[in-house]
Parts: structure tokens; C-alpha cells; sequence
């Protein structure tokens, strides 16, 4: 069965009486430091962040916990503890105090989900798809170094391999939280996002590594450009066959020639005279330069678009 303590949706101050902004709920099994999972639905099925980061107004969200007894620490942003408590009932329907409400798993946000935001800061239980790093609190992460990154951090391990981990990929996603490493996150800086091309389906073939650059049917990859060159080569060119004269004017004083089909000049013989023999060449000519300095052709390809921010659930 499940149920909740008295904290939940509750507001918590630290001790100037200022709201918790960004504090930390951790779970614990009752009388041990293991942490255990409160919950986002009453099912159980939708574990929260360990700890819970309560939002700018110190609130804390809904959660529900296992049957029992529970043990909890709150801590302000920086883990300094703030409340500390052991052996706590939890209250539910098991616990005669009538079942909580349920919440509908199908229309909750889950770790991985992504919004796009009118805005540039961070905002808590987030991070940005910026192609920064989370990890543990002594990661080192750049984008967040925090418990509750750890669900993300795993989901993404095994989302997208080739998301780079900090000093390359372990045993497992558990693993390498474990042991301090961090891992990218997507990067959607200055991109536009796009469908996988099968999404579960045959490819449809709208997007082609031809052009897109890469295969279009795997998660993350990136294509595209904000414009592109194009050099002409002879192919681009329509059919053409050139076509001209040659003009010019003499003579050749009494003496004429002639040339067979297929054969080579005859000798004409001149009035009174001897035979002529003509040797005939032909001409070469340059025309003027027209100034061309073969730059290629700039394409712009970008859609019309406004910008903001996209987040990632912890």
C-alpha cells in the first residue's frame, strides 16, 4: 500500500525565514542511511529524484511512499541539513487514514522528457539540452554536479550510447554514477529538432544521409547546415553544341585549288605557268577574359525560426 508523510506539498523556510529555493529532501529506509524511493504516483511506479528538489518557493511536490516507517533529512541547496527524522509513519490507506489521490502515471512528466522554454536560466528539477555534463555532487559535471541527476544520468546511459562518459563507458550506467564520471548532454544548441525517420516504422525516406548528412533512424544524430556551396561543374551545364564563322578576305593571284571528299589539295595549274602547291594550316586564337574566379554558390537553408531554450527532465 502507499502513502505520504506530513511534508508533502508543504512549504519549508530556512532560518532567516526565507523560502527553501532549491532544497534537498532525501528518503532513507527507517533506522539506516540506505535511501529509499518516494514516489510520484500512488501506484509506485514513478520513483522522484533522491533527493527531492524543492522549487523556488520551497515547496515540496506530492509524493508517496511505501507502507511503514520512513526516515528523512532536508537540507537547503548547499545539503546543509535543515530537519532531520527517524522512524516516521507513513500515512495511508494501510494506516487508516483513507486512500490518498491517485495520480495518473500517463499525464505526469517522467526523466528524459523535454520542454521548450520561453527563457535562458536554469530551473529546478531541469537542465539544459546544451551538450554540457551532469554527474554526482564530485563529478564535476558543467551543467549540473548534483544527486538528483542520477535517474538522467542513467536513462540517457542507456538512451544513447554514444553520449560521451567521462573517461569512457563502464560495466553499467550504475556503474559509472558510482564512480564519479560524467555524461554529456544532448546538444541542441542552434539546432532544430526532427523526428526519427522510422519512429517505430519502415524509414520513410524524408530524411537521407544523402543529404541529411547521417542515418536519419538513429536517436541524436545530427544533420543539416546553415547553408551550403555549390561549385558548377561541366554536368550542371545545359546541352550546347557551339557553332561560328571565321571570316576574312585576300587572294591567291591566279591560283585555285581543290580538295576531294576524304582526300588532300590538288595543285591548280596557273595560266601559262607551272604548278602551284599550296601547304595549308590551320589558326589558333585567344578570346577576351570574362572575369570568372570559379567561387562557389552560397545556399541559405534556414527556415524561419525563433529561439528559446530546451530542458531536460531529471
Amino acid at each position: 500500500m502507499a502513502g505520504s508523510i506530513s511534508l508533502s506539498l508543504s512549504q519549508q523556510f530556512d532560518s532567516l525565514g526565507e523560502p527553501l529555493n532549491g532544497g534537498l529532501l532525501y528518503f532513507f529506509a527507517a533506522g539506516t542511511t540506505t535511501p529509499q524511493s518516494a514516489y510520484q504516483d500512488v501506484a509506485l511506479t514513478i520513483p522522484w529524484p533522491n533527493p527531492i528538489v524543492l522549487d523556488a518557493a520551497g515547496r515540496i511536490p506530492a509524493f508517496y511512499l511505501a507502507d511503514g516507517q520512513i526516515k528523512i533529512r532536508l537540507a537547503d541547496s548547499s545539503g546543509v541539513t535543515q530537519v532531520a527524522a527517524d522512524n516516521l509513519l507513513v500515512i495511508g490507506a494501510s494506516s487508516g487514514a483513507g486512500s490518498p489521490p491517485s495520480v495518473d502515471a500517463t499525464t505526469v512528466l517522467s526523466t528524459g522528457d523535454m520542454k521548450f522554454k520561453y527563457g535562458t536560466g536554469s530551473i529546478t528539477g531541469w537542465v539544459r539540452a546544451n551538450g554540457r555534463t551532469i554527474g554526482s555532487g564530485t563529478s564535476g559535471g558543467s551543467e549540473r554536479a548534483n544527486s538528483d541527476a542520477q535517474t538522467l544520468f542513467e536513462y540517457l546511459w542507456g538512451a544513447d550510447a554514444a553520449l560521451v562518459v567521462s573517461t569512457g563507458r563502464g560495466g553499467s550506467a550504475n556503474a559509472d554514477w558510482v564512480a564519479n564520471k560524467t555524461i554529456a548532454l544532448p546538444d541542441y544548441r542552434g539546432r532544430v529538432p526532427g523526428c526519427l525517420d522510422d519512429m517505430g516504422n519502415s524509414a520513410a525516406g524524408r530524411l537521407t544521409a544523402t543529404y541529411f548528412g547521417t542515418a536519419a533512424t538513429v536517436i541524436g544524430a545530427a544533420g543539416g547546415a546553415e547553408n551550403t556551396s555549390i561549385t558548377l561543374v561541366t554536368a550542371n551545364l545545359p546541352a550546347y553544341t557551339p557553332v561560328g564563322t571565321i571570316g576574312g578576305t585576300g587572294s591567291l593571284d591566279s591560283v585555285g585549288f581543290n580538295v576531294a571528299p576524304g582526300g588532300s589539295a590538288t595543285a591548280l595549274t596557273a595560266s601559262g605557268g607551272t604548278p602551284r602547291s599550296i601547304t595549308l594550316t590551320g589558326a589558333t586564337f585567344t578570346g577576351t577574359a570574362q572575369g570568372g574566379t570559379s567561387t562557389a554558390i552560397l545556399k541559405n537553408i534556414a527556415q524561419p525560426t525563433m529561439l528559446a531554450t530546451f530542458y531536460l527532465k531529471l
